[in-house]
């Protein structure tokens, strides 16, 4: 193998795959490397809460490519391969076992990690986390029927868990910090239409609740005990509470991290030739004047495009809105925008709650900031058109179906 400075691309999931894409059709004929840890080519991670979990889709369909991709596009894809450290004054990377491999531009696409639970009992093995696809089967495994699964955490990972345990005939119990889950990121409403969901379905809702231990013997869990006494048994333990960022690497290199790695909107970080995109990348949002790290699919699927266009020296920045989406029992949603913590002051619902068929509108000063659409379709486009435009809204209008998102914008 050739030892001439390559392009280079650490991290083996969506935001890497998608960086290789994008410098080949932006006219990069070079040589490229994409450095993943994981023995698989890379994939992408929603199935591995949503259909492959539930066994609706098979391991081949959850590859961003083709086996024969990587070969037919000249990238060098080296699986199972750890980066130990990144130089960037002598612009190299240093793997496991001390080869040192120069770039010419370095992408940093390392995603993120499971928050671990810190707690007595909790690296017992079938308290379980799901980030890679290993983790997927092994609970996949676990959700039998009859089984008694305790979810810790009533985020989206937690909750998608537990549809999947459901639909699998498992006994579900979920352990939720706050009073709903999804309470502060979408409000009492909607929340509300979660708890309900998951309440009709069989599972269990536990508010809050706080974890004192993971009881059991040798290495396997057999319960939950709360700080309030009360022990759940468990056949095993699903920990969703959150993810951190992979900045390691930037870190110990001198790289400038807070929440994850710092970039402005072009995906630079402070070291020259170096970028980073994805679940580790926290950087500058031009319209919202801050730096956001967003873990959901749609930056990991668009911000490598930006990175490439700057590791090829065009200008672009990164200014697309946030959006993400979920699928729980009968229930889908799409969430489009970005509301930080006591960020708004009204939600406006258009259609039934009750019914499980809405659009939440999230407002600031009368301009809509967010829009969450629950089972109604093809409607992103214009509630994102609506945020974009700064629009003061009629409340009214706004909350009848009966008028067009595009004539509020009228």
């Amino acid at each position: 193998m050739s030892a001439d400075p390559a392009f280079i691309i650490v991290g083996g999931g969506l935001a890497a795959a998608k960086a290789a894409e994008a410098l080949r059709e932006l006219g990069h004929h070079g040589r490229l490397i994409v450095l993943g840890d994981e023995p698989e080519r890379p994939y992408l991670r929603p199935p591995l809460s949503k259909g492959y979990l539930l066994g609706k889709e098979d391991r081949a369909s959850i590859h961003v490519h083709p086996e024969s991709w990587y070969a037919d596009h000249d990238v060098e894809l080296m699986r199972g391969t750890r980066v130990a450290a990144v130089d960037p004054w002598a612009k190299e990377v240093e793997l496991d076992g001390g080869r040192r491999m120069p770039y010419v531009k370095l992408l940093l696409a390392t995603g993120s990690s499971p928050r671990r639970l810190p707690v007595p009992g909790a690296s017992r093995s079938n308290v379980l986390y799901l980030r890679r696809v290993g983790d997927s089967e092994r609970l996949r495994e676990a959700f039998t029927e009859g089984a008694r699964i305790v979810v810790i955490g009533g985020g989206w990972i937690g909750l998608e868990s537990a549809a999947a345990a459901r639909a699998a005939g498992a006994e579900v119990t979920v352990l939720e910090h706050g009073a709903l889950p999804l309470l502060k990121p979408l409000g009492r409403e909607a929340a509300e239409v979660f708890a309900g969901l998951h309440r009709e379905h069989g599972a269990r809702l536990v508010p809050h609740a706080r974890v004192e231990r993971i009881t059991g013997s040798g290495d396997r869990a057999d319960g939950v005990l709360l700080a309030d006494g009360t022990r759940l048994p468990a056949d095993a333990v699903v920990v969703g509470v959150g993810a951190a960022p992979n900045d390691r690497l930037a870190r110990e290199a001198g790289l400038e991290v807070d929440d994850g790695v710092v970039t402005d909107a072009r995906l630079r970080t402070s070291a020259p030739d170096v970028y980073a995109a994805g679940d580790v990348a926290d950087a500058y949002h031009p319209r919202y004047g801050r730096r956001l790290r967003v873990e959901h699919w749609a930056n990991a699927l668009h911000q490598p495009r930006t990175a490439a266009l700057g590791m090829m020296g065009e200008e672009a920045v990164y200014d697309r809105l946030p959006s993400f989406y979920t699928d729980q029992y009968d229930l889908g949603m799409e969430y489009t925008g970005y509301v930080g913590p006591g960020g708004y002051d009204r939600v406006v619902l258009r259609g039934s709650a009750a019914e499980r068929r809405f659009i939440a509108f999230y407002l600031s000063g009368g301009r809509v900031l967010a829009g969450m659409s629950v089972n109604v379709w093809d409607v992103i486009e214009p509630v994102r058109n609506l945020i974009l435009s700064g629009t003061v809204v009629d409340e009214a209008r706004l909350a009848d179906p009966a008028v067009p998102l595009d004539r509020l914008l009228a």
